[in-house]
């Protein structure tokens, strides 16, 4: 089958053609025909570090790629809930011992996977997986509820435009750190309130839409550093989901306001075979909201192909996406 394949880590590192063995579905797999495949920071991050510096990084010559959406092939001894036809997405490759998407097929473990959502092409599936997982365990670990004041950073981004959809619907006043017009008006689309973090202090912003008390919930999906302004701007004894921790950071903040600090790392289940159902069951919690209408995937305007997969690691690392970064299998 054709796929597009590391020889390389690192920087300038660069996607060749290659033909591969196709494989078959195993046990509890299944063989799906992919479609679309989307591009996710830690990708990026696989691509750029490699197993020296990042061990979930696959053996050379490394097949990346964790998202997909596309149509079940054959079916693996003992799966039962899928059939040949199915139109199905996941996240079940892209790491080490896990053969990823940028390729023609995948055999993927189909507890990793749900059937998609009926409402989505399979481009806009194939946008969902790994982020909309992400962003339901981050509120759901932070014990979002209805009438929490909760605030989201890098509100139009991968996991971030998800998280925002995902606490309205839980019945959150929901806020979101964007810069600009454009992103201002898709998070507003979506029913929250914009806070453009380039012009807004973060004392200024917990005043005006808190009265100084702080947000109850917090999912900083930019991290790193900015996890002190999160810190910040919580709650006496509130809660912050982050996507983002490696970094040595001063927790005094977190002490003295009494915080709960939840880090978010949703490759365990593929890296550990550790409780992979969990992430079929909310793909599927995920299509019913979907097909109900309370949530939409944003792709970024810009299309590519799979020959075309380096453009698209590009253009995701630029800064510049609006949303996913998708690229077209078939």
């Amino acid at each position: 089958m054709k796929a597009m394949v590391l020889n390389e880590y690192g920087e300038g590192s660069e996607f060749q053609a290659a033909e591969v063995a196709k494989p078959t579905a195993g046990k509890g797999q299944v063989l799906v025909r992919i479609a679309a495949t989307s591009v996710n920071t830690v990708d990026t991050m696989i691509r750029q570090m490699g197993q020296e510096n990042l061990p979930l990084s696959p053996d050379l010559p490394a097949l990346l790629g964790m998202d997909f959406a596309g149509t079940v092939e054959a079916v693996g001894e003992g799966v039962t809930a899928y059939a040949e036809g199915d139109e199905v997405y996941g996240c079940a490759g892209g790491l080490i011992g896990l053969p990823g998407a940028l390729s023609e097929y995948i055999a993927a473990d189909a507890r990793l996977i749900a059937h998609k959502p009926k409402s989505l092409s399979m481009r806009e599936a194939a946008a969902m997986p790994l982020v909309g997982i992400t962003a339901y365990e981050g509120l759901l670990r932070a014990g979002t509820q209805e009438g929490q004041k909760v605030l989201v950073h890098g509100g139009t981004g991968g996991v971030g435009h998800l998280a925002v959809q995902l606490a309205k619907h839980m019945g959150a006043d929901v806020y979101t750190t964007i810069t600009g017009d454009t992103q201002s008006q898709i998070v507003s689309n979506y029913g929250a309130t914009a806070i453009d973090f380039k012009t807004e202090k973060v004392d200024d912003y917990v005043a005006r839409h808190t009265d100084g008390a702080g947000f109850d919930v917090i999912f900083d999906t930019v991290g790193g550093a900015n996890l002190t302004n999160s810190f910040e701007a919580a709650a006496l004894n509130g809660h912050v989901s982050t996507t983002v921790s490696l970094l040595e950071l001063d927790l005094s903040p977190v002490h003295f306001r009494g915080l709960s600090l939840h880090v978010v790392f949703m490759l365990i289940p593929m890296l550990h075979d550790h409780k992979r159902q969990v992430h079929g069951d909310i793909l599927a919690k995920l299509a019913t909201l979907v097909d109900s209408g309370a949530l939409k995937p944003l792709l970024d305007e810009q299309q590519f192909e799979l020959s075309q997969v380096g453009d698209a690691y590009a253009r995701l690392t630029s800064g510049q996406a609006i949303g996913k970064v998708v690229v077209d299998v078939i």
